[in-house]
């Protein structure tokens, strides 16, 4: 965004907001409201925008209003802008603020203050105590052991991320399920609506009912046959009953392999391959509108195992099954008289595989990443202390089984004692904005395309969403201004920001409701972990200096693996890292900046900096200005392309139109912006050799941007310009 544009805020006439469509009377009763903040608050403090948000700001009002007022009010504040501010009251009843009003003198003696004070000690604490902090998060999140481990960490300088809770034996589905002071039977567990349904009322289901829907899915598991521990995989929509089936393998001691729904056949098998499943669940179409798109043809052609297939519509398929495959009603029939019977879980040592995932699989084979026994616990403290989510809470963040962040949902939400909200159909129009209002989401995650084009077709327009608390965003870098009109949505509720890896069983850096929040930033490092900056030498900068180089983390993380299927663990994470008060760091492989302010900045995978006249940039650095550039624009991929012969990257930028009419006049004009804002804001020697406009960005199944792919395109146009 151009924020030069803008005027600050004592400048802004009544004009000026009548200007952008709002009637002249409500201009003038604004301009009123305006002038008495800032004769209270000043012209340019966090303070004064957070009386806007509290007395001015609405849904109802054009976003350009809004961006008037927020890049008014820090037009001179320079970088990282506060975007929300906790107050003592509400922070003090978060999951983190009453265990520190319990606990805060005894962790910290007299220099213990209050939870917003405290918060960072707290944070630090997680890591220098993992005894205490871990012992109290199990705790708290009533975690029952057939045997209870022997202590929370056991170093082994052999084993660079120790040994967590040795010798016990749980069940994390037991855990999910148990009526303890979390949840009562007739508490809601689930909600959820299917797409096209939005004019009947939200469906719901009691943890008294899913009990009892698992329990006969489990027995109905037993009589496959299979040894405790085999691999059984899940290749559905994430609905209740792929739901349902989750929980069911884990509490009757097998593994789930997690498949993607939108996998060709090609990549279901690999996966089935790699992970040695002896069965699937599946179902015969996944329905999107007026679409019905294949699903259990595309498990066949992969050449499955054993398939339990789920009917999308009734109780009859749309095409012949194998005759080595089930039907789910016959599946269930098997049982039929076992439903009230509960299901006696099968406790599993805390290193045994409960879920195996995969990397989004761009440069090859994906690597097998197993969650252990253990693993859900970490997603679900990180929900209870940087999301803040608990009992009474109605959790959504649209995702897939095939993606960490779909069993990061179930353990966050039912471990939590909070009800976990499913939308059975596309996040992108007006039907799941409807189902986030019908269904008073209180934490509602989501990735930042998602919000782009909520954005760029207006589809929440009317709906109320209030009952939101915070958003958390995962996936990809976000932008400011598409993040801005994501709080205004739902009265400048605060948007954590949320990164880490299916290898890390949740996130390494985060944001957290007792701290100040600035857009498209993170905060804190995730509890429970330790983050480093390595400079040009490789080795950490000195804590809380600014900066920004490859990340790197502390080795005892809580949940993270510690094993690979078909890589070599140490050789993916540790070789060659530094070592550090004695300890070999984990390598990410992420850019991170920290800030001035203390605030951390995403910059993309290392292998997508690029060197620009001898200065490393990162492509996300890039993108951000590019794509506040036009209105037109959607998003843009910034590419360094080395010449044919020989020499420095020519900076590229791919972009993606909301209206495709643009003519070669235009990409020269775009291009010259893009120049001016680069020059400008980044370097005054960047510059742009091409602009090349693209129906769509090459994404991963988990919607990564492939720059690697375009960086391939753009180097053979390159060597051959007819192409």
């Amino acid at each position: 965004m151009e924020t030069h544009k803008f005027k600050s805020l004592d400048c802004i006439t009544v004009a000026d907001i009548s200007a952008l469509g709002i009637p002249i009377e409500v201009a003038d009763l604004i301009h009123g409201k305006l002038a008495g903040i800032i004769r209270d608050c000043g012209a340019g403090t966090p303070q004064t925008w957070q009386m806007i948000c509290k007395q001015v700001l609405s849904p109802e009002l054009p976003f350009s209003f809004h961006q008037m007022m927020y890049y008014g009010c820090y037009k001179e504040f320079g970088p990282d802008p506060v975007a929300w501010i906790p107050d003592s009251g509400s922070a003090n009843l978060t999951n983190v603020g009453q265990l520190l009003e319990k606990h805060g003198k005894e962790f910290f003696g007299s220099n213990y203050k209050d939870p917003i004070s405290s918060f960072l000690d707290f944070q630090e604490f997680s890591v220098s105590n993992p005894e205490v902090y871990w012992k109290t998060r199990l705790e708290d999140m009533n975690i029952s052991f057939s045997v209870p481990p022997e202590c929370i960490l056991r170093e082994d300088p052999t084993h660079p991320g120790g040994h967590w809770l040795p010798g016990a034996h749980t069940n994390p589905a037991k855990n999910c399920l148990c009526l303890n002071g979390k949840r009562n039977p007739d508490d809601i567990a689930l909600i959820w609506q299917d797409e096209g349904a939005d004019k009947v009322p939200v469906k719901k289901m009691t943890f008294r009912e899913l009990r009892s829907a698992v329990w006969l899915v489990a027995y109905a598991i037993e009589t496959l046959g299979l040894e405790k521990g085999s691999a059984i995989a899940i290749d559905m929509p994430m609905d209740v009953n792929s739901v349902v089936i989750y929980l069911a393998i884990v509490l009757a001691g097998y593994v789930v392999v997690s498949i993607a729904d939108s996998f060709a056949p090609s990549e279901i098998s690999s996966r089935l391959k790699i992970s040695k499943a002896k069965a699937i669940f599946t179902q015969d179409l996944i329905i999107r509108g007026d679409k019905r798109l294949p699903l259990y043809s595309r498990v066949v052609d992969a050449q499955s195992p054993t398939a339990i297939v789920i009917p999308t519509i009734g109780s009859s398929f749309s095409m012949k099954v194998r005759d080595c495959d089930i039907s789910w009603h016959s599946f269930l029939e098997r049982v039929d008289g076992s439903k009230e019977v509960e299901f006696v879980a099968v406790e599993r040592p805390v290193e045994a595989f409960t879920n195996i995932l995969f990397s989004s699989g761009t440069t090859g084979e994906p690597k097998a990443i197993p969650w252990t026994i253990f693993t859900p616990f970490k997603a679900a403290a990180d929900g209870w202390c940087h999301m803040d989510i608990h009992k009474g809470d109605v959790v959504a963040w649209p995702t897939n089984l095939g993606w960490m962040m779909g069993p990061w949902l179930v353990y966050a939400s039912l471990l939590n004692g909070a009800s976990m909200a499913l939308y059975n159909g596309s996040p992108l129009g007006s039907g799941f904005a409807k189902f986030v209002q019908d269904a008073k989401v209180t934490m509602l995650g989501v990735i930042p395309s998602i919000v782009r084009t909520w954005k760029s077709t207006n589809s929440t327009a009317s709906y109320d969403w209030s009952a939101i608390r915070c958003f958390a965003s995962t996936g990809e870098a976000s932008s400011v201004d598409e993040y801005l009109w994501l709080m205004g949505r739902a009265q400048y509720k605060p948007v954590i920001e949320y990164c880490g890896g299916t290898e890390i069983g949740g996130g390494f850096i985060t944001g957290s409701l007792l701290q100040r929040q600035s857009l498209a930033a993170f905060s804190t490092p995730a509890m429970g972990c330790s983050l480093f900056i390595l400079g040009e030498d490789g080795l950490p900068i000195p804590p809380d200096v600014p900066g920004i180089g490859e990340l790197a983390l502390g080795p005892l993380i809580f949940g993270a693996s510690s094993t690979l299927l078909n890589a070599d663990h140490y050789d993916i994470y540790f070789k060659k890292m530094p070592v550090w008060n004695g300890k070999v760091l984990r390598r990410h492989g992420d850019v991170f900046e920290r800030t001035a302010r203390g605030y951390y900045r995403a910059h993309g995978r290392s292998d997508d900096t690029m060197n620009l006249g001898g200065i490393k940039v990162s492509s996300v650095e890039i993108e951000r200005i590019c794509n506040a550039v036009d209105t037109n624009i959607l998003e843009t991929a910034a590419i360094g392309v080395p010449p044919p012969n020989g020499g420095p990257e020519r900076l590229m930028i791919a972009v993606v139109f909301k209206n495709s009419d643009e003519s070669p006049n235009d990409l020269k004009n775009l291009a010259a912006s893009f120049n001016s804002a680069l020059q400008k804001k980044l370097n005054p020697l960047f510059k742009v050799s091409n602009v090349i406009p693209l129906p769509s960005l090459p994404r991963t199944a988990s919607n990564k941007v492939m720059r690697r792919i375009l960086r391939q395109q753009f180097s053979q146009r390159e060597r051959n310009p007819k192409l």
